[in-house]
């Protein structure tokens, strides 16, 4: 074998073993989780050393935590909640983003530079503002004041903005010199060519929304309401000394996510190719 082939054995060898281990980091906390979900009460989880595969695989857990919470409800409550705040935030981002990316207004760079300064800022400090919001307009204990947070973010407006700004102008301006409306041309003509960069903005916007905890726990106190995250906390607390039925609800909560991450990632990966880099 020749030296340089040689090297660029060993590269590519360093290569994968860094992504091996990157993938490791990644799901091994996943794995194990799972794996505590399916061991028996039987089964020692804190062995040592420990042991990943369970010695007898159960579904015990899931059962019992289905019958001790309502966990179908909290299920409910995630999905109107999550369904509600993506397509508000789709629909509220694209129609803001369209306007930045193309209507030529004054002020248009200072708004799009707040928006970038916006970004920066933590929900936490905004947290008390947009509580008190919530609750001038009655929306404590309702899932509507779940939502409000997420109807429409400044990363969705940037976002969107991105990918409507690496349209070509021509085909806006056929559409103009037809007499379209400037919505019509948003609606028939704009969103179609970004449908990547509105499926990858979907998902995000949904594990945002999924996988809140601490916008629910300030706004809910009615248990009937409570989300999968909230659940899953009242789950911990109820069995704090069994950590098998903790992490069987965490597995639960984490599935939807799994699974719509799993049937779009087409979309997502061309809409993060196109939608951020572009503009």
């Amino acid at each position: 074998m020749k030296p340089g082939s040689a090297r660029r054995t060993a590269l590519l060898a360093l290569r994968y073993a860094a992504l091996l281990a990157l993938v490791a980091l990644t799901i091994g906390p996943f794995l194990w989780l799972l794996s505590t979900s399916l061991k028996p009460a039987t089964e020692n989880i804190y062995a040592s050393p420990p042991q990943l595969l369970p010695a007898a695989p159960t579904l015990a857990n899931y059962t019992r935590v289905f019958e001790t919470q309502p966990f179908g409800l909290y299920l409910l409550n995630s999905s109107l909640v999550a369904a509600l705040a993506v397509g508000c935030n789709l629909l509220l981002s694209s129609l803001a983003g369209y306007a930045l990316a193309r209507l030529p207004f004054r002020g248009r760079t200072v708004l799009f530079g707040v928006l970038l300064a916006s970004m920066m800022l933590p929900f936490q400090l905004l947290m008390i503002p947009v509580y008190e919001l919530a609750l001038a307009l009655g929306l404590h204990n309702s899932r509507l004041g779940l939502v409000l947070p997420h109807a429409c973010t400044a990363f969705g407006v940037f976002f969107m903005r991105q990918a409507f700004a690496g349209i070509p102008a021509a085909l806006e301006e056929a559409a103009l010199m037809e007499g379209v409306s400037r919505l019509r041309i948003w609606a028939f003509v704009m969103l179609p060519l970004v449908k990547p960069a509105l499926a990858t903005l979907g998902i995000f916007s949904f594990i945002a929304v999924w996988g809140d905890f601490l916008w629910p726990l300030i706004l809910i106190d009615d248990p009937r309401l409570f989300t999968l995250p909230l659940g899953v906390n009242r789950l911990a607390s109820t069995f704090s000394m069994d950590w098998r039925l903790v992490a069987a609800g965490a597995v639960f909560s984490l599935l939807p996510i799994l699974a719509v991450f799993v049937f779009s990632q087409r979309w997502f990966i061309e809409g993060a190719m196109k939608g951020a880099v572009k503009g």
